[in-house]
């Protein structure tokens, strides 16, 4: 499957800038598949409601032609091609986009869904924005089980979009967070999501900036779930399989390799 590599949303978080990778997947009978889907229009034209109070934080550039949207039709595409989108979780920075398809079928972990649509606690009460699927979104839930994937205990492949696209639970971050490994042919990808925001969090090499970990201890759900998942990734990393390729969420220089690549 050829994948795209966009970005869908500059953030201008003080000392460390961020971005929203997103994934745009070419199947071969499924039309388009996007792996988490950025800030969107409606985002841009609502901030207050859709993103709240965190765009103060994070400071979003809130640019028309970084949706993933402006970025398909460039590409030639339409916004109808776009047929699943795929999500790492629901907080608003990775699910703001899906507004602008809503056609497409949102999938994500039944535990993420009690998390933010059906029984949210209070704090996840917090931490989502209803407003970015109150447009009616067609979510669709995948609850846990499947066989191991490098290391991570359970995972789905999602054949009813297509072979190679697989739903990796790792929750932590957020109750029910997820990684999506996509079969890019000579190679897999495996987006991570929020389950780490620096890299300095999986090869230990960098210090981690204060600001992103006092983000990370805000967001996060369950600590200790989330520091397994990361010592997973970090594992991962360290066996340095040729043909594994890990992607941050949120790290410019992942998405700069990839569009010189």
């Amino acid at each position: 499957m050829r994948v795209h590599h966009l970005n869908c949303g500059t953030m201008n978080m003080p000392t460390y800038p961020m971005v929203a990778h997103v994934f745009l997947v070419e199947t071969d009978r499924n039309g388009l598949v996007l792996v988490d889907s950025g800030f969107g229009l409606a985002d841009i034209a609502n901030p207050a409601v859709r993103v709240g109070p965190m765009r103060h934080l994070i400071k979003p550039a809130f640019d028309p032609n970084e949706t993933a949207l402006r970025q398909i039709e460039r590409l030639g595409f339409t916004r109808e091609d776009v047929r699943h989108i795929i999500v790492t979780h629901l907080d608003m920075d990775h699910i703001g986009g899906i507004a602008d398809f809503p056609h497409a079928k949102i999938h994500t972990t039944a535990a993420e869904m009690l998390a933010a649509v059906i029984t949210p606690g209070r704090r996840e009460r917090a931490r989502y924005r209803s407003a970015q699927w109150a447009h009616g979104a067609q979510f669709v839930e995948h609850s846990p089980g499947g066989e191991s994937w490098r290391g991570f205990p359970a995972a789905k492949e999602l054949t009813s979009i297509a072979p190679g696209l697989v739903l990796i639970p790792t929750p932590g971050h957020s109750r029910g967070h997820a990684c999506v490994a996509v079969d890019a042919d000579d190679h897999w990808l495996l987006h991570c999501g929020d389950a780490f925001y620096h890299w300095g969090a999986i090869h230990g090499r960098t210090p981690i900036p204060w600001p992103v970990k006092a983000m990370e201890s805000l967001a996060t759900y369950d600590r200790a779930k989330l520091r397994e998942n990361q010592q997973r990734i970090a594992e991962l990393h360290r066996l340095d399989q040729p043909d594994l390729r890990i992607v941050s969420a949120h790290d410019p220089a992942d998405l700069a390799a990839f569009a010189t690549s």
